[in-house]
Parts: C-alpha cells; structure tokens; sequence
C-alpha cells in the first residue's frame, strides 16, 4: 500500500519522457522494487520461525514508520491534519497493513513462501470485482470478465483441487487468499475515499502505518502474550524484521514513487508480475522449498488473467500505434 493511487499519480510516463530513453533512468529502481517486495515472503518464513505473526507485523510495521518518518524529516514533509482524511486512512490500515501482514505471518507457518508470493499475485482478480460492484470506482467489461475467469481457473490450479485438500496446508493458503482479499478491499476504498485528499504519498503512507502500529500495540499484548525480548531473538530474525519495514516499506515506497514519476503508474504497477517469479526462486534456492507442478502453472495462469484484467496487450498496441494515428 503506498499511498499513491490513480488520481495522485500519472498513469502514463511524464509528458516529454520516452520510456526507453529514460530506461536507466527508472529500470533499476522497477528491478530492486520487485527484488524487496518479492523477497519480503523469504523475511517473513525465516521470521515467523521465531516470532509469533502479530509481532513480526508489529515489528515491521515500526521499522517502516521509522524510516517513512525520517523521509518526511528530510523532504520537510507532514502528516496530515484532516480529522476525516484520519479516519479514512485507519481503514486502510487496518485492511491494507495489519491484518494482511499479519494473515501472511499465520499462513507462512503452514506452507511455502512460495505458495505465499503466489497468493498475493491474485489481489487484483478480487480487488476489480469489489471496484465495480462495491465502490463504483471500476467498470466492468467482457475483457476484465474473461480475465478473471481466467484467474479463477489459476486460483483453482493452485489449489490443486483434484487432489484431498486439507490440513495445514489448506489452512495456510486460505489465510494467505484472506490476506489478498484485505489489499482487494483496501485499494478500491482507497481510491474511492483518500485519492485526491491533500497530503503526500510519503504522508499518507506513513500516517497508515503509525494508525497500523497502535492498532497492533493493542492486540499483539492481548492475542500474543508479552513480546519477546530482542536478546533472546537470533541475528537473522531481527535483519529479517528490519529488512521487512526499512526495505519493504520505506525503501520500497521511495524507489516506487521513482518510478511512478519517470514511468507512469502502469509501469509501476507491472511489478506485480515479477514479484512471484522473485519469491519463486528465491524460495527454491534460499529456502530449499518444494515446488508441486501445479503450483507455478496456476500461478502463470493467475497472471495471464490478471494481464488480461489490466489490458496489457491492448496497452501496448496503443503505445506502438504510428503517429498521427487516431487515439
């Protein structure tokens, strides 16, 4: 959830900016952008090890504030003033940052950080239906249908649903899809309620993860018990953790605004498509994790209908159309 959103931001690259002219501009930003988010789902297995799920989100979620508050020390940048603007941000904290990344903590515990990557890929496949039907902010149409048709046949491929599905590793991806409906429920209402309010992305994301932070300081204590001491924590869980808030949410936010601002939010928004392959393998090689064939095969099966719901194709013949050409 970065803050930035339709309205907040241009779809298309700057005006007067060739996107391969400007590739070394932003291409490395767009890598390094899918190599953290892609491997937040390694930081999260290798934490949740140690710590219980509620704590690791609290402690990612102080890292991030931390680091988006010093951001806005340096811009010379403040959190917002409007009391509504507030309330509209505790919804998406609450639905964008502390329950997901806390469903992702529960769900790691019972399967991959693969499967995990996997799962998140299908937000857009559930968030455009609530777009259109909930919050009115989409349309829907014959292509966006027939795309998530096709993510659904993904999801159920994934699944493996031919198979006695159950246990564990049932639970564990349906806490992982749950955590995916929360970012499909917070992105529309964030583009129907916070796009186009006064206030920065850097604000505005920090504001949903200190609202994020006291939310967690009241339910970690209650539905955790008392926190672990940081002493009795090995050195790679706490480098997980801080890697998960610093990079994951401060680094990443500062490299996507980048490349938002050179490339266009489309183009942000098309690291969607790396981050399972960066999770995949850093999962399989870090992580020694075991792949069923169905799994990536569903996953490349969610993507396409998420290419087709996001009209990659009929993106890309617009932007080679000849000059002159009607638009």
């Amino acid at each position: 959830m970065s803050g930035v959103t339709a309205r907040t931001a241009p779809d298309a690259a700057t005006p007067g900016h060739d996107l391969g002219h400007d590739l070394g501009r932003w291409l490395p930003s767009y890598l390094l952008l899918a190599a953290i988010w892609g491997t937040s789902f390694l930081f999260i297995k290798v934490a949740v090890g140690e710590l219980h799920p509620l704590w690791l989100t609290f402690g990612r979620v102080l890292a991030g504030a931390v680091t988006l508050l010093l951001v806005l020390a340096v811009l010379h940048d403040r959190l917002p003033r409007d009391p509504v603007l507030w309330g509209h941000l505790t919804v998406v904290a609450t639905l964008g940052v502390a329950v997901p990344f806390t469903l992702f903590g529960f769900g790691e515990q019972r399967v991959s950080s693969v499967l995990a990557g996997i799962w998140n890929a299908a937000t857009p496949l559930v968030a455009l239906p609530l777009a259109v039907l909930v919050f009115r902010t989409e349309r829907m149409t014959v292509r966006r249908a027939a795309g998530i048709a096709i993510g659904f046949v993904g999801v159920l491929v994934v699944l493996g649903v031919w198979r006695d599905v159950g246990g564990s590793q049932l639970t564990g991806q349906l806490m992982c899809f749950g955590a995916a409906m929360c970012y499909a429920v917070a992105i529309p209402y964030q583009k129907r309620f916070v796009a186009g309010r006064p206030g920065s992305g850097v604000s505005l994301a920090a504001t949903q993860l200190l609202i994020a932070l006291a939310e967690l300081a009241i339910c970690a204590p209650l539905l955790a018990g008392a926190p672990p001491a940081p002493t009795a924590l090995s050195l790679r869980v706490l480098l997980c953790v801080l890697a998960l808030g610093a990079l994951g949410t401060g680094l990443a936010f500062v490299l996507n605004f980048r490349v938002i601002r050179i490339a266009g939010a489309s183009t942000s928004a098309s690291v969607t498509y790396l981050m399972p392959v960066v999770a995949t393998v850093v999962g399989v090689v870090v992580l020694r994790e075991h792949l069923l064939w169905n799994q990536p095969l569903g996953a490349l099966i969610v993507l396409a209908g998420v290419a087709v719901t996001q009209g990659l194709s009929s993106r890309r013949r617009v932007i080679d159309r000849p000059a002159g050409a009607p638009d």
